[in-house]
């Protein structure tokens, strides 16, 4: 009876402390900017160089080589993200984080294009300190975006996102393209930089939001609110983001990625066909 007695004493400390480092886990992913998953499985692999997985602390994204530019960029936005911080303005190149011998996209690889150099991780978003500020304008941090797009349609889900957080709220966002041709301001063009950079046909966005707290996986569920868009890069675009409102489901048909892989299954089906309702 003592050795059952010892034995179970064993048993209840074991599983007290696996519970207590799993719940120390979650804590400690709580605001991470990948804590959704990684829906294409990107890898820091230099012969993965389409599916490429790049943390730059403030955002994590994959990038695509060949298309000199990101597929998807992934981050979380909370108060203490929002501050006073001027916008920096230093696009440049990424000549840290790429692997050497790859192009490197530059601040003037989009001069005359007709495309604006669009932010996946706005600016906006980053203004809490002048290194989080100046990581947002790294360039394989943007893609070619239709003016009226960036400017209007874009600026305008963006500035929704940030009232969100403002209003008591946290988010966690993904951004991402797909599709080959845009027309800018100039019209029709399917790459730019002599070829080296895809213009994209499609922008999306995929935002969920839940009240700012801890343990934030524990605190999703199926009602949580999700906004799903799906934008032409089209100059001609409504400036409405509204207009574009989809579901995540629909995102996934046309990307082949999976979105909110660590939450549970359940749970992931409900927000992956759930609408937002425009008023």
């Amino acid at each position: 009876m003592k050795y059952n007695a010892t034995f179970t004493s064993v048993t209840l400390l074991t599983i007290l402390f696996i519970c207590s480092c799993q719940t120390r886990r979650r804590k400690g992913s709580d605001d991470n900017n990948m804590l959704l998953g990684n829906p294409s499985n990107a890898t820091h692999d230099n012969l993965n160089a389409e599916n490429y997985l790049i943390d730059h602390k403030y955002y994590v994204e994959s990038y695509s080589r060949s298309k000199g530019e990101p597929n998807w960029v992934s981050w979380h936005i909370s108060a203490k993200d929002l501050g006073s911080i001027d916008r920096s303005d230093d696009f440049r190149a990424d000549s840290i984080d790429l692997p050497k011998g790859w192009f490197e996209v530059d601040e003037n690889s989009y001069r005359g294009s007709g495309f604006d150099r669009g932010h996946n991780c706005p600016s906006g978003d980053r203004t809490s300190s002048i290194d989080a500020n100046s990581a947002t304008f790294l360039m394989d941090n943007i893609i070619p975006q239709a003016p009226n797009n960036n400017r209007h349609t874009w600026e305008h889900l963006e500035n929704f996102c940030r009232e969100q957080v403002k209003k008591g709220n946290e988010a966690y966002i993904i951004m991402g393209s797909y599709g080959n041709g845009g027309v800018g301001k100039l019209g029709y063009r399917s790459a730019i930089a002599n070829g080296r950079i895809r213009v994209p046909a499609y922008i999306w966005k995929i935002i969920l939001i839940i009240p700012d707290g801890d343990d934030d996986l524990d605190r999703i569920g199926s009602n949580t609110e999700v906004i799903a868009v799906d934008t032409p890069n089209d100059n001609s675009v409504s400036p409405y983001w509204k207009d574009y409102v989809c579901t995540v489901s629909d995102i996934e048909k046309v990307t082949g990625y999976t979105f909110f892989s660590t939450l549970q299954d359940g749970i992931r089906i409900g927000l992956d066909d759930r609408k937002f309702r425009v008023n």
